[in-house]
């Protein structure tokens, strides 16, 4: 009877664990990102949090602030993911590269992407912004899904992974 009450469980915690954890980059790799996110990101990545959610067909980019009452870093927040949205859009994916190298993965696949494959959607939210990645290219999304996973590695100390079905913001 034990048996059978602990398979349902087994299912369950197969279901809600990530198919693979993103490993944290070395403490080296973590200094020199934030040294070069300094030089790309206007908003101080001590005070806020970076949340990757993937989903079925991408993805979803959140920067939000620690403090609600901090005015200002969510002004940053909006002011560079408008900015990078805008790039993006246009095929330009310099400033990742700028932080996180030219060999960054999913980069090269999402610098080769048409005008318009990749529906790249801003929006602000209470504490922050964030940005809407969609595609029906499964080559596409995979890249997204890279590009990610090296965010959350290289932003270990101020980055988050979401959930798929998960909203911070509605």
């Amino acid at each position: 009877m034990k048996q059978l009450t602990v398979v349902p469980i087994l299912i369950a915690l197969l279901v809600t664990i990530p198919a693979h954890a993103v490993e944290k980059a070395s403490e080296q790799r973590l200094d020199e990102v934030v040294q070069r996110g300094s030089h790309v990101m206007p908003f101080v990545l001590e005070e806020t949090t970076h949340v990757f959610s993937k989903t079925a067909n991408g993805g979803v980019q959140q920067v939000i602030v620690k403090d609600p009452a901090n005015t200002e870093q969510i002004k940053l927040i909006r002011e560079h993911l408008t900015k990078i949205s805008d790039e993006f859009k246009q095929g330009n994916f310099s400033n990742p590269a700028k932080i996180h190298g030219d060999t960054m993965p999913g980069l090269d696949e999402l610098r080769k992407a048409k005008p318009n494959q990749i529906d790249i959607v801003y929006k602000e939210l209470p504490d922050g912004a964030e940005i809407n990645y969609s595609t029906d290219s499964p080559a596409l999304i995979n890249a997204i899904h890279q590009w990610f996973d090296a965010q959350l590695s290289d932003h270990a100390r101020h980055a988050i992974s979401g959930h798929s079905n998960h909203q911070m913001h509605k």
